[in-house]
């Protein structure tokens, strides 16, 4: 991906200078976070293991020459996305786009759906419409999940930006609310029909970015599709030495992931993207 020396967002809330932040959760903190999870559709689970109760110490965060060329990265991939968007709401949505803003952490911070920690992985917070985002993240999806490269990152940020359209369009909180009547396997389904969504927006940026940018390389595609393999559901639960269970998937299998962010890919319409509407996923 050609990214190096192009204009950076504005929109980076940089915190990693603040190292980790705020204290463990009591009871009644808990409850808040397990609550405002639901709703918004966070798994906050790996949150409360990483948390738990009792008090963390604050400690300044050392920025490594890696930590600023993420920065850099990210800062640059923000923009991209805001301009894709920006001319796809004028165009497709006869509407003003409004950006999110991408908090760029390290260690552990704090957004008003709960807490956020390289447990969490990066998240899209409704209430306040900012990305969480701590780049080590990157380094998890090469080393351990076997999904690197560059555009393997960029579509991670176009991921989560694909969220904030999804807020910007009204989708996302009438999902939500949906999901916060519904039993948990029904709530789980139509977390799957949000994230491979997210998935066919992720596919219109990278062809908007392709065509305007000129800054895919050869590869970077098979990086992205690679990436949506990796994180799919049936694929992380066999990694994690289980059987997997459809009926728990909040995601989406490898295999939708791939195929949603495809279908964006080919089309380019955000119209084509309603998981909602389909009669197959």
């Amino acid at each position: 991906m050609k990214w190096r020396g192009r204009r950076g967002s504005r929109n980076i809330e940089d915190r990693r200078s603040m190292g980790g932040v705020g204290g463990g959760l009591s009871i009644f903190g808990v409850l808040i976070v397990l609550g405002i999870g639901y709703f918004f559709g966070i798994d906050v689970t790996p949150l409360l293991q990483a948390t738990g109760v009792g008090t963390q110490e604050s400690q300044p965060a050392e920025i490594t020459e890696a930590d600023e060329r993420a920065g850099q990265f990210v800062s640059v991939t923000l923009a991209d996305t805001e301009e894709v968007w920006a001319d796809i709401f004028r165009r497709q949505v006869g509407e003003a786009y409004r950006p999110a803003t991408l908090v760029l952490y390290k260690g552990v911070t704090q957004s008003p759906c709960g807490g956020a920690s390289g447990a969490t992985g990066p998240f899209y917070c409704p209430a306040d419409r900012k990305i969480y985002l701590d780049t080590a993240f990157f380094t998890q999806m090469e080393r351990r999940m076997g999904a690197g490269g560059d555009f393997a990152a960029a579509y991670v940020v176009a991921h989560e930006v694909a969220h904030h359209v999804q807020n910007e369009l009204g989708i996302l909180g009438q999902a939500n609310q949906i999901r916060a009547q519904s039993s948990e396997e029904r709530a789980n389904a139509i977390s799957v029909r949000i994230e491979l969504q997210a998935d066919c927006y992720s596919g219109i940026w990278a062809r908007a970015a392709e065509a305007r940018f000129g800054s895919l390389e050869p590869g970077d595609l098979d990086e992205a599709l690679n990436a949506a393999k990796q994180i799919g559901d049936d694929t992380l639960q066999r990694n994690a030495g289980r059987v997997p269970q459809p009926h728990t998937f909040t995601h989406g299998t490898s295999e939708q992931r791939q195929r949603w962010f495809a279908t964006g890919y080919n089309e380019g319409d955000v119209r084509a993207c309603d998981t909602f509407s389909a009669n197959r996923l």
